[in-house]
């Protein structure tokens, strides 16, 4: 990745790994937009779901029966409840929202360097010129303490949030990607976070860039 050009770095994160910590100081740095609520942001609005409606959508396996019985109609706002056919209610699938999600991350790629938190940048922007993909990692046990400190949760609650998470972002890379987010393959660096902190994940990666752009 050449950063005297425009570019843009995916940064994928196991919930707990303090990857988006690491993804919002990058940004910093490199004094680019740093993308991440941005997006869900976009998709509510667009649905008008909630968050935890969007990422439990984005979890669903795929087979044919989720895909034939599985969705939810949109509650149409008050203020369209004129002249409204029923038809206009809106179905969203996992398909709907990856295609609304793929747009805006394409868009904001397109538009400007940036850093994109998650969103499965890796391959929804794949073939995107000067792009560099970031996962950061870091044990179980690393991942469970950081959630039961931030979050104030007992331990087994954390490794309930851990293991929700984990399935739902899973099920949605094999979903569209058609590969695990866990093979190491998908991305030029990976970084485990057990003895490593938020500011010296930003520093190997900026050294990597300062490399890559001589």
């Amino acid at each position: 990745m050449d950063k005297n050009q425009k570019f843009v770095i995916t940064l994928s994160r196991e919930v707990g790994s303090g990857g988006r910590t690491v993804g919002r100081l990058l940004a910093q740095r490199l004094n680019v937009r740093y993308y991440d609520k941005q997006i869900i942001e976009g998709l509510i609005e667009q649905f008008n779901l909630t968050p935890e409606e969007i990422e439990r959508i984005k979890g669903q396996k795929k087979n044919w029966f989720n895909d034939l019985v599985t969705h939810i109609v949109v509650p149409p706002r008050p203020e369209s409840f004129i002249n409204r056919s029923p038809e206009d209610d809106m179905i969203v699938t996992p398909d709907a929202i990856f295609e609304c999600e793929r747009k805006l991350l394409t868009s904001l790629a397109r538009e400007e360097s940036c850093v994109v938190a998650g969103r499965s940048g890796f391959f929804i922007l794949e073939g995107l010129p000067n792009k560099l993909d970031v996962f950061i990692t870091a044990s179980r046990d690393h991942r469970i303490a950081r959630i039961e400190k931030r979050q104030n949760l007992s331990r087994p609650e954390a490794e309930k949030v851990i293991d929700k998470v984990d399935a739902t972002r899973e099920n949605f890379t094999k979903r569209y990607a058609k590969t695990s987010r866990y093979d190491l393959r998908n991305y030029d660096l990976v970084l485990n976070m057990d003895n490593l902190t938020e500011e010296g994940a930003v520093e190997c990666i900026l050294n990597l860039i300062e490399k890559q752009s001589k």
